[in-house]
């Protein structure tokens, strides 16, 4: 089973639609017991980081994410969840991240094209980094997904799955052993993102 951890933040039904759509069984749950007795985690978001992360560490969850991810168990973040998976960001100030993956999360604006939009919103083709990861099993380099975001993630080579441009190479997936994250929406991308979504549910749990 898959828990999509609820902690007040992200569209987390129609994630739970698309895992089942490909077969997949997963359980909505801000329960730190069912969050643990899950094979896989996905942690999904949408707002602001500053709120999310207050909310993660109100609610107990933050220390359940972090030492399900130590112990090896998959865990998935998704646009504002991936985003919590870096050391900070410094959206609407300094804010502090869960630290699974280093690097930190930094404003659109400024950094790309001032004529383009700000968020960046639409499909985007993916450029692997990292062409043999698990997670791209069953897509290929220039499959499009879907992106809605205002902040990108800002991280080491060795960190980075994949990049989608939009005037910089915005970084699009990332892993750090167990622990994956995607900028973008898997759940509103199609057949490319169900076949992500079945590449996360397959993967084997790490022993340690």
């Amino acid at each position: 089973m898959i828990a999509i951890i609820d902690y007040g933040v992200g569209n987390l039904f129609s994630l739970r639609s698309s895992l089942a759509a490909i077969g997949v069984e997963a359980e909505v749950t801000g329960d730190a017991g069912r969050i643990r007795a899950a094979e896989k985690l996905i942690l999904p978001g949408v707002g602001a980081f500053g709120d999310a992360a207050k909310k993660l560490r109100d609610c107990g969850l933050a220390d359940v994410i972090c030492a399900e991810a130590a112990a090896g168990k998959p865990l998935l973040g998704i646009c504002l969840g991936m985003q919590l998976l870096f050391e900070k960001s410094y959206e609407y100030g300094e804010h502090e991240g869960l630290g699974l993956i280093p690097g930190s999360v930094q404003p659109l604006l400024g950094a790309i094209d001032p004529q383009l939009k700000v968020p960046q919103m639409g499909w985007n083709a993916l450029d692997f980094c990292q062409p043999d990861s698990p997670l791209f099993r069953h897509i290929k380099p220039g499959d499009c997904v879907y992106f809605v975001h205002s902040y990108h993630a800002v991280c080491p080579q060795q960190y980075l799955l994949a990049t989608a441009e939009y005037d910089i190479n915005v970084t699009a997936a990332v892993a750090r052993g167990n622990v994956y994250g995607c900028q973008f929406h898997p759940e509103k991308s199609g057949s490319v993102g169900l076949a992500i979504l079945r590449a996360f549910a397959e993967l084997e749990v790490a022993k340690c």
